[in-house]
Formats: structure tokens, sequence, C-alpha cells
């Protein structure tokens, strides 16, 4: 019934009806974006040869990564292995392409550092922020003899509640966790620490240090160093 007492009838109702509906249909969802925030590579390291195998045996040795999605708003883990940009430091150890196919190349050895990068922690559906998700996993070549003739070590620890990665100049070293790589000896090695969505802190161990990078002079025998992100 209408305020003054007159019957509405039912066509003057299913309009009204319909209006409102229409109305309800352009009010926004309540779903929220779904945001990437961190990736995760599986395995977190992979050794290829041993001390008594030549290097250059090691070549087409493979393992398939797989990168997993941390999301938020609701939390899920999701596999984005095809989805994430795949690299090596040093790809004279190993290479990676774009399916997560990780292999030796048998021209070197030591360790490299294998990312996987997200360029936007979208979900896909929706527009997000746009910041970058990198993942990391080592790579370890063993260099025939190693302990033993092959040259001085140097160990990196890896301190602080931060996350970064270091790598080597000349190549042998690069990890995101406390690795150990052999360089020959009387040689210069810089090291150079990159943050991770944190602050780098620090190094110790190093003959000089300018800025995130470190630098041994004459390598002659092993070294531990430490480098700090918090």
């Amino acid at each position: 019934m209408r305020p003054n007492g007159e019957v509405m009838n039912g066509s003057r109702r299913f309009w009204i009806f319909a209006v409102m509906a229409a109305l309800i249909s352009l009010v926004p969802g309540c779903a929220h974006d779904q945001a990437l925030v961190s990736v995760q590579v599986q395995p977190t390291t992979e050794t290829f040869g041993d001390a008594n195998t030549p290097v250059s045996a090691d070549a087409g040795l493979q393992v398939q990564l797989r990168a997993l999605g941390s999301y938020i708003h609701p939390p899920v883990t999701k596999d984005i292995t095809s989805q994430v940009t795949w690299a090596s430091n040093d790809v004279q150890m190993v290479t990676v392409d774009a399916n997560g196919m990780l292999t030796a190349t048998g021209q070197a050895c030591g360790n490299s550092l294998v990312s996987a990068t997200v360029k936007t922690n979208t979900d896909g559906n929706r527009s997000a922020n746009g910041a970058i998700v990198t993942g990391f996993m080592t790579a370890n070549v063993v260099c025939p003899g190693a302990g033993s003739s092959v040259g001085p070590s140097i160990t990196i620890n890896f301190g602080g509640n931060g996350a970064g990665t270091v790598s080597s100049s000349p190549s042998g070293l690069g990890c995101s966790a406390s690795c150990t790589g052999n360089f020959p000896l009387g040689s210069t090695v810089t090291l150079t620490a990159a943050p991770n969505g944190s602050t780098f802190g620090g190094w110790s161990g190093c003959d000089s240090v300018a800025g995130m990078v470190c630098t041994l002079n004459n390598l002659t025998s092993n070294k531990i160093l430490t480098v700090v992100f918090n």
C-alpha cells in the first residue's frame, strides 16, 4: 500500500524491484586483491658432480626447479614456476631456462645464485602495487679435489634477521645463505652484498670494505667472513 492508502499494482512493484536490483549490481564487491608476499624456490640448494669428477663431465646434468608463491587475501600457496623470470648469476656454471630447468654447463665450478622473480605482486585478476618479489636457490658445482689443491676457500656466513645475497668476482660464490667457494692462490676477490627486502648491516673479516663491497687481497689462506642483513 502507498502512504496515502492506495494499493500499488503488480506492475508498479515489479518496476521498483527491477530498479533496486540494478542499483545493487553497481555496488562494488568486497573482494580484495590477492597479493604475492614471497617466492620460495625448491630445492633451495642443488649440487652437481663430486671431487673425483672433472667439471667437464658435469655438463648436461639437470634438475627441475619449482617456484612457490605465497599470497594473502586469502592466504594460499601456488605453483608459479611458469610465471616467474628465472636467472643464473653465473651462466658458466649453470643455466636455467624459462621453465625452471637447471643445467650444469661443465665450464666452471663453485656456487651460483639462481633467482626466480615476479615483477608485480598481482594475482593476475586485479592490479596490485607492482612490488618486485624474488626467491633464490644456490647451485653448487663441485671442483675436482675440492678442499685440497684448488686454492684457499672463502666461507660466507649470514647474520641478522633480514635477507640478501652475495656474489663474487671472479666467479665462484653466489648464495643467499651460508656458502663456501675456492679461489686461486694469491688472487684478489671482491664480494658484493645485495639486500632483498631488508637493509645491509655490514661486513666482517674483509681486508677492506667500500659500501656493500668486501675485498680480500692476495688470498693465501682460508677466510671466514660474515655479512649482515637486518
